[in-house]
């Protein structure tokens, strides 16, 4: 068993696959302006309760999940808008899942903090923190006794890293040998507190070794390294060779929360992080290689603006559940 610091990848994404590229761009891209939008509606009072955005983040999301299929299983956090994105669940449902609508993806029920599409392999968002690590393990071990090549993919950030039902679920994960990847979303803070304060070991890969279990740590405001990454991973899952896990330096460039006051950290520690903007490097890297002209760039971000502004239009010309059905669809038979 590799340790983590030696686990390496052997699959590389092709600069010249013009095509992957530009889907990870586009998506990257699409959850940047959906969230943008999301903090205008949230201003506006459109969107109600409280709201965690994904932005600076986009890398992790789609880098990983880029090598997933429909039919593959991801559990998610209370910033679950970038993971229901790089999935493919559709923004015009999961807006009107924030605006309570009944076109919403849950029916207006679930919020920011529960957007799901299970024929998407999208088990759902999560408000408890580190609570998809154990559905992601239940969802790795109904594909290991169906005898099917899915994969679960539990995002978790630094946060959850000290939860008790993460070491759990990795602890079965490997004993096991369930196809799960968890990948830790290392965006610095535990809502104010820093993992440098509030967890025991410098590098939180090394946390794998308890569990005799594969990692990497990459950038992850560079998508290519991380899809790099995630297609080793995902690729051991899937031919029975157990859980890996993927830590991905990253940053949100947002508060925790819409409405945080961020004391905890200065205007210049954000500026450093965006100055590595995953979206910004990709473009870049592709209008370098001659992948992309800064035309096409523009035209790619008014196509999605539109989509987004489609969506909005979608939501709020929705109607409202009716009380009626306040506990239908409370409970899955799935």
């Amino acid at each position: 068993m590799a340790n983590p610091e030696t686990m390496s990848s052997s699959v590389v994404l092709q600069k010249k696959d013009r095509k992957k590229l530009l889907e990870m761009l586009r998506r990257m891209l699409t959850i940047r302006r959906f969230e943008e939008r999301v903090k205008k509606e949230f201003a506006a009072t459109r969107v109600k309760g409280f709201v965690h955005l994904y932005i600076g983040e986009e890398a992790v999301a789609v880098g990983v999940c880029s090598y997933l299929t429909d039919k593959d299983y991801v559990t998610s956090t209370h910033r679950g808008h970038g993971h229901c994105i790089a999935k493919g669940v559709d923004i015009k449902g999961m807006m009107a899942e924030l605006y309570g609508r009944k076109t919403g993806t849950c029916k207006g029920k679930g919020g920011s903090m529960h957007i799901a599409d299970v024929d998407l392999g999208m088990l759902g968002a999560n408000g408890i923190v580190g609570a998809g690590a154990p559905i992601a393990v239940g969802a790795g071990l109904s594909a290991k006794y169906r005898k099917t090549d899915q994969v679960s993919v539990c995002f978790f950030s630094d946060g959850a890293l000290n939860q008790g039902a993460v070491h759990e679920a990795m602890n079965l994960a490997s004993i096991w040998k369930l196809p799960v990847v968890f990948v830790l979303e290392n965006n610095q803070f535990a809502e104010s507190t820093s993992i440098r304060y509030a967890t025991s070991v410098k590098d939180p890969e090394t946390r794998a070794w308890a569990y005799n279990m594969p990692a990497i740590r990459v950038d992850g405001m560079d998508v290519l390294e991380v899809a790099k990454a995630a297609s080793v991973a995902i690729a051991k899952a899937r031919k029975g060779e157990g859980p890996s896990f993927l830590v991905c330096d990253t940053y949100r460039y947002m508060g925790h929360f819409e409405g945080d006051d961020q004391t905890y950290r200065t205007k210049e520690d954000v500026r450093v992080w965006e100055d590595k903007d995953p979206i910004t490097k990709l473009k870049d890297q592709m209008v370098q290689d001659g992948d992309l002209t800064e035309k096409e760039f523009v035209e790619m971000d008014t196509e999605v603006s539109k989509e987004i502004e489609d969506a909005v239009r979608y939501a709020d010309g929705s109607a409202w559940p009716d009380p009626s059905e306040a506990t239908d669809d409370v409970y899955t038979d799935r």
